[in-house]
């Protein structure tokens, strides 16, 4: 008998404990886990990265009011009532490329061990916590492997092993962690529109003899980019394969959160199909000029106020954000992309020259043909 489920059984983000990628760090003190995490951030600065530590004062009281101050050179502090709830945590670290977490008072998913003499009890203590050991970091030149460790680990003299002042080399180390994790792209191209203004279908005009959608999908297939389409529940299509809208009424904000629902471990490469000027070269660079640190790489014409939404490259960290802002009434992926961070690919104008009327598609079949 097939067991009963209560819930939709949705594709899950990949994740550690906390944070989508983490890294614990333990066997010295405290502040020496603090100075490290501090040196190798600025090591890594074009990353997005985060700390999980615990408070070290014995009594906390409760505020009275939730305080956040911003300054105007985009930092905030901020100090709140709240728990450290695992749920909560993916969440709120999904923005982040790493998040490093003192390990002496939380296990991560993976860790790297630094050797202290003055701290063996310590580690002796946390010792089942080194089940996914990247790399040792000898603390001085009195830092030697514990007994107890090459007992329970007797791999554990393979691993790479630094200088706690190699911090050019443990940097390194780190970003390696980091690229591992960039998502692979895959292809969305917007074929669900309703098509008003235009009176047929936009994605089955030919503007370079055959249908524009077939176009585009050819242009994002040449980059070796698994391409889906983009449809309407009731739209009947031959191509496969489809993506269909479960985010009714939404348009392209829908497509979008509907591909990261299908696949949330996935970037995707939205390309709109009325956009008949747009070039394999375009979406050659874009993908060249690709930031994954960012929520989306998006192009921009050079005399142009805003970005361009349906030809984006939106990473995995935008889905939460795209459905942030759907909680609060706004389903415009333009709002998202200029109220967020995002990378910028400046293009000609002529490139996002968009069709939406039959004299509009008169006008572009003539300056093609010409």
């Amino acid at each position: 008998m097939k067991k009963h489920s209560k819930h939709s059984k949705l594709t899950r983000r990949e994740g550690d404990i906390y944070a989508p990628n983490e890294i614990a760090i333990l066997g010295t003190n405290c502040g020496n886990i603090s100075s490290l995490v501090t040196a190798v951030s600025k090591c890594l600065t074009t990353f997005n990265l985060a700390y999980l530590d615990a408070s070290h004062q014995k009594d906390q009281e409760i505020l009275e009011v939730d305080s956040f101050v911003f300054h105007q050179r985009g930092t905030m502090r901020s100090q709140v009532n709240n728990k450290l709830i695992k749920g909560n945590q993916l969440i709120g670290f999904s923005n982040y490329d790493l998040t490093f977490i003192n390990g002496n008072h939380y296990k991560g998913a993976k860790q790297i061990l630094i050797l202290d003499p003055e701290k063996e009890a310590s580690v002796f203590k946390r010792l089942d916590q080194l089940d996914q050991l990247q790399f040792v970091i000898k603390w001085n030149d009195d830092a030697v492997y514990f007994d107890f460790l090459e007992e329970k680990y007797p791999q554990i003299k393979n691993l790479k092993c630094y200088d706690f002042s190699d911090i050019k080399g443990i940097s390194m180390h780190i970003k390696t962690f980091i690229e591992e994790k960039i998502a692979p792209v895959k292809g969305l191209v917007l074929a669900g529109g309703k098509s008003v203004r235009m009176g047929k279908d936009k994605g089955l005009l030919e503007f370079h003899g055959q249908a524009q959608r077939t176009v585009v999908v050819s242009m994002l297939e040449q980059q070796n980019l698994q391409t889906f389409l983009s449809v309407r529940q009731d739209q009947k299509v031959d191509e496969q394969p489809v993506i269909m809208d479960a985010f009714y009424g939404l348009g392209p904000f829908g497509a979008i959160c509907t591909a990261f629902q299908k696949d949330p471990n996935s970037a995707w490469l939205v390309v709109a199909t009325d956009l008949p000027f747009l070039t394999d070269a375009v979406i050659k660079l874009l993908l060249e000029k690709r930031d994954p640190s960012k929520i989306a790489t998006a192009i921009q014409g050079k005399s142009k106020q805003f970005m361009e939404p349906l030809v984006t490259i939106w990473e995995p960290k935008s889905y939460p954000v795209l459905l942030n802002y759907l909680s609060q009434g706004f389903s415009c992926p333009r709002k998202v992309l200029i109220n967020s961070d995002v990378a910028i690919v400046e293009v000609s104008d002529a490139v996002i020259r968009n069709i939406n009327t039959p004299e509009d598609f008169d006008a572009a079949k003539r300056d093609i043909d010409r």
